[in-house]
């Protein structure tokens, strides 16, 4: 079997002629059999993207850090025993990570990045308010010790949230903000939002979970679960090992080792969260889609990766983490 080398990389930075790349950068990347989705704008890129050899991978980051607006990568790797994208997809978009908040560039300000080797000391501060920059169902699977969870289903959502219960500086007690993300961008982002409002004393995890993940000792850890990410992995834990998580097909949520045990939990058909939000039409859709899963990997093919959660990636495909693809 293929291990495939996976990628989680993003950069903010003026990124004005991205267009005239969209075509170059997937001739590249197709030209070394490497799949997944990246993001290009104006304001930087971001995405996930996968190689079955570790010299193609390599040649790709080369690639792209060569490109004159964008240069080093912020980059995490880890490994899949499977190919966990169909294809190769290169989007122009308005923004990497969408927060919908005109103005909001990382490059012009941006809160303070912490180490993960750091990150410890400063969320258990209790003057620090922690907030998990996700999206809802990411910080169901999980979570660092103490932190809030914002309850929203996209990260467009994230600014109304912070005006709602966070407000300007003055307006609540929390003197230190820490944020975070899967793999950095999205809290990035999060922070220049923060920053601009007025706050001084904003934190955000460097390389986010993902590398907290990798460079903490589990026994050194305050992060409780797995880390959701939108690839065929579903969920990683530490030392980026694969989690115990498998995706619903249905929904495309992470299902717990107990919640696989749910007389609700019919692969590629239902779950505990979503057994009641689909008709009976869109059953029987699932289940020939899932016949077609089943068959597809008898026949030794790629298994149905993040486009096999439709309903899910609609709304998160421009999340961090994208890994959304990635990533964030």
């Amino acid at each position: 079997m293929t291990t495939y080398t996976v990628a989680a990389l993003y950069k903010f930075t003026a990124f004005l002629d991205f267009e005239s790349w969209q075509e170059k950068i997937r001739d590249f990347a197709n030209a070394r059999e490497i799949c997944g989705s990246l993001l290009i704008a104006s304001e930087g890129i971001n995405g996930t993207i996968a190689g079955p050899t570790e010299t193609g991978m390599r040649e790709m980051i080369d690639y792209l850090e060569a490109i004159p607006a964008i240069g080093t990568l912020e980059v995490k790797y880890s490994h899949a025993q499977a190919k966990p994208f169909k294809r190769m997809k290169v989007r122009l978009k308005e923004e990497i990570v969408r927060m919908g908040v005109p103005g909001i560039d990382p490059n012009r300000t941006v809160g303070t990045y912490v180490d993960p080797k750091d990150w410890n000391k400063l969320i258990a501060d209790p003057e620090t308010l922690i907030i998990d920059t996700r999206n809802s169902f990411e910080f169901d699977m999980g979570t660092f010790k103490g932190a809030v969870d914002p309850e929203t289903r996209t990260f467009r959502e994230f600014p109304g949230w912070v005006d709602q219960h966070v407000g300007k500086p003055g307006e609540r007690n929390a003197k230190k903000i820490a944020m975070f993300c899967t793999g950095g961008i999205r809290c990035e982002k999060a922070t220049a939002y923060l920053k601009e409002m007025g706050h001084d004393e904003v934190y955000h995890l460097k390389g986010g979970i993902l590398k907290y993940l990798e460079d903490v000792p589990q026994e050194e850890s305050l992060w409780q679960g797995e880390c959701f990410v939108f690839d065929e992995r579903v969920g990683i834990k530490h030392g980026l090992e694969l989690g115990e998580y498998v995706s619903c097909h249905a929904c495309g949520r992470g299902v717990s080792p107990e919640g696989q045990k749910s007389e609700n939990y019919v692969p590629g058909v239902s779950c505990d969260y979503c057994i009641d939000k689909f008709t009976e039409n869109d059953r029987e859709r699932f289940r020939q889609r899932q016949l077609q899963l089943e068959l597809a990997k008898k026949r030794g093919e790629a298994g149905m990766g993040p486009e096999a959660r439709p309903d899910l990636l609609r709304e998160h495909r421009e999340a961090e983490d994208m890994q959304e693809n990635g990533e964030g």
